[in-house]
């Protein structure tokens, strides 16, 4: 069957068996994503998936609680610093490294396993050119974007001096998510999460080793927090460069040398990384204007970006098994993933946010205790939380279509939840609706990301025509 979603219906398990001797010969990990029980494999690749994405934003409050410790201007200047790095570590892990993890899985369940090969120098190439982007950009740059975010005396010259060190190395931090998501799209998710967990195990005491000077480390002050930061970083990116040059356990293998640079494979990852990139931006913007319209919302929605940590659990294997499988020509088994992947996702969030709903101090008040902040994000939570397992079922999807390769209509979902959430709330607000109004159309908003990424998807946005599941498969 071909791609397109043009041909009959799946073939029969005996009719695939029949073709067997012409179809492309499989690893056995490879394998796995193409023939083995959905859910079991599912649950077992998002699992180390989740522990990274723990792991890492401990790191984060570690990091903040000892900068914290040297005074309020250089706290501030590392706040201010973090929505630019978080955006450079949600484009290289997500968005590009999205774009790099479908194309491999693409590669491999296709049988082009030299393509696949191949596809590894280009994500390293594509890692390195964002990387000096961010370099370049930020460094002559950041003084003016912080200044212009708040910045003033001594917490803008600790922004500079923290944003200085970190993106001197963004090259670091690029690679290293470029060399992970190649690793991820074999099917692969214990390899990052091994090297992560066993990175930050070192990285929480070398921060404030660095930071304050302990032992025979230097006093950095808050340039030290951004040295174990890249130290981490280079670390990471060797073990994963010796792990896929190894070509022992790994599926793909990195080859330097002998290997011709070319655009279609540059365009395989582009071509989704890119759009991916715009939707991770619209989806910052979509919660900085919020923010900044309800200063109380920002702990409400503290709970959203908890979130983010269960749905890539999910949405990692989601690009591996959905990639693997519209490659091998299987794309009935690979929208059967993506709507289990998403039925998985969006159940658990609605469980946070219902449970967050019912019982709003129970979170709220682990941050703070005043009456107005307790009265607003309340309000929000009793409004938003119900929607969030729409925005878990949005997400998922929005991750299986990078599996896809179509990204067109989640790129439209995340500008409609744009507009809705900012021309929504200002409407609230300008015609006397309060923050109950301003919630509504954050709730809404939710809703419609969620709504529309289901409704292309059923509607047959990843072929030509809507396909039927065939019921032969268990999941």
């Amino acid at each position: 069957m071909s791609i397109t979603g043009t041909a009959e219906p799946q073939a029969s398990a005996q009719q695939r068996q029949a073709a067997a001797p012409d179809q492309p010969r499989y690893d056995p990990r490879t394998r796995a994503l193409i023939e083995g029980p959905i859910v079991p494999t599912l649950l077992r690749l998002a699992a180390p998936n989740v522990l990274v994405m723990l792991a890492q934003a401990s790191v984060g409050l570690v990091e903040t609680y000892f900068v914290g410790k040297l005074g309020t201007d250089q706290l501030a200047g590392v706040v201010l610093v973090f929505p630019v790095v978080m955006l450079m570590q949600m484009m290289s892990a997500g968005a590009m490294g999205g774009g790099m993890s479908s194309a491999v899985a693409r590669a491999l369940g296709g049988g082009r396993r030299a393509d696949a090969n191949a596809l590894a120098l280009h994500a390293v190439t594509i890692g390195l050119v964002f990387g000096l982007i961010f370099t370049v950009a930020v460094l002559f740059g950041g003084d003016a974007l912080y200044a212009t975010m708040g910045g003033s005396g001594g917490s803008l010259a600790a922004a500079n001096t923290y944003s200085t060190v970190i993106f001197f190395g963004a090259i670091l931090v690029w690679l290293f998510n470029s060399l992970a998501n190649v690793i991820r799209g074999t099917g692969n998710m214990a390899v990052p999460a091994l090297v992560i967990c066993l990175g930050v195990v070192v990285l929480i005491p070398l921060s404030p080793c660095l930071i304050f000077g302990w032992g025979p480390f230097p006093r950095l002050g808050v340039a030290g927090g951004a040295v174990a930061v890249l130290l981490y970083y280079a670390a990471g990116t060797t073990a994963f460069a010796f792990y896929l040059r190894s070509g022992r356990r790994s599926v793909v293998r990195l080859t330097l040398i002998g290997i011709r640079l070319r655009w279609p494979l540059f365009a395989d990852i582009l071509r989704v990384g890119a759009v991916a990139a715009l939707i991770t931006v619209g989806t910052n913007l979509t919660i900085a204007i919020a923010t900044a319209a309800i200063a109380g919302y920002g702990v409400g929605t503290r709970l959203e970006y908890l979130l983010i940590p269960l749905v890539f659990g999910l949405g990692g294997p989601l690009v591996a098994m959905v990639g693997t499988n519209i490659g091998a020509q299987r794309p009935e088994r690979a929208l059967r993933i993506a709507w289990i992947g998403a039925g998985i996702a969006a159940g658990l969030c609605e469980l946070i946010g219902l449970g967050a709903a019912i019982a709003p101090h129970a979170w709220l008040s682990l941050f703070d205790t005043a009456p107005q902040m307790l009265d607003a994000d309340t309000r929000y939570l009793q409004v938003v939380g119900p929607a969030y397992g729409l925005f878990g079922l949005g997400m998922a999807l929005y991750f299986a279509s990078q599996g896809a390769g179509r990204l067109l209509w989640p790129l439209l979902a995340n500008l409609t939840r744009l507009v809705i959430a900012a021309g929504g709330g200002y409407l609230a607000l300008r015609m006397g609706g309060g923050l109950t109004g301003v919630f509504v159309a954050l709730a809404v908003a939710l809703c419609a990301f969620g709504l529309i990424n289901a409704a292309a998807i059923a509607g047959g946005s990843w072929f030509d025509k809507p396909l039927r599941l065939a019921h032969e498969e268990p999941a």
